[in-house]
């Protein structure tokens, strides 16, 4: 896999992101999927695959708990590109069984409950929109997190055994924004309050002054490398793998 990868990297290098893009959804037609939170970054790239008409499928991942806010960006999106972005759900049985064992915020009791629910809603629905595909295209930037500063922006994923591109890995905060204001870009009003990595309702704040990028995110958890579990390294039997 090493040689493919040096391979890609060679081929994007210094191309732009709808370059680069348009030369992956080439190289792995009907088998690249870009997954969107619909935060600032993930608008930006969702504007250049349908203002482009690059063939990838975007998708994003309902909850059950997102924030008003982000159901009517959803829905600003569809209708100002005359495009649908696919929705994956969690499965219902699963969350039927969290909920009535647990309660419907077991969450802010620990960190493993907190994990067993981003999993549940989050992850496992995300694993099924991955299968089949070879490449899969997200908003990661270097500047939201310490343990997202040495990723590539071109990597190959061990667990899920597929290519992750970062279109935007270095972009910064202002040049998102800048990008987004001069092309009209639908966006979540909820990052003109303080909040900055938007998730589930009752796990997102807005930050304060001085805070982290991701202190927003579970900030009753003193953690400073929180994640959901969307972009970690999982056992192979959480993504289907066979041995």
């Amino acid at each position: 896999m090493g040689n493919n990868l040096t391979r890609l990297k060679s081929i994007i290098k210094n191309k732009s992101e709808e370059e680069s893009l348009r030369i992956l959804s080439e190289k792995f037609k009907d088998k690249i999927v870009f997954s969107t939170s619909l935060g600032l970054e993930d608008q930006v790239i969702t504007h250049i695959i349908f203002s482009n008409e690059i063939p990838i499928r975007v998708f994003t991942l309902d909850t059950g708990r997102l924030f008003t806010e982000s159901y009517s960006v959803l829905n600003k999106t569809n209708e100002f590109y005359d495009k649908k972005i696919q929705i994956y759900f969690p499965e219902n049985e699963n969350v039927e069984k969290l909920v009535n064992q647990k309660g419907p915020f077991s969450f802010y009791e620990s960190v493993e409950n907190r994990k067993e629910c981003c999993y549940i809603r989050k992850v496992e629905p995300l694993n099924r929109a991955l299968k089949g595909m070879e490449c899969w295209v997200t908003g990661i930037r270097a500047e939201h997190s310490d343990n997202r500063r040495e990723t590539e922006q071109l990597e190959w994923d061990k667990s899920r055994r597929l290519f992750k591109f970062h279109p935007l890995l270095n972009w910064n905060t202002l040049e998102v924004k800048d990008f987004i204001k001069k092309h009209n870009i639908p966006y979540n009003p909820l990052h003109n309050k303080g909040f900055v990595s938007i998730g589930c309702a009752p796990c997102t704040r807005a930050i304060r002054k001085g805070e982290d990028f991701r202190a927003g995110r579970w900030w009753w958890e003193n953690n400073s490398k929180k994640e959901c579990g969307l972009h970690v390294q999982l056992p192979r039997k959480q993504v289907g793998v066979q041995e």
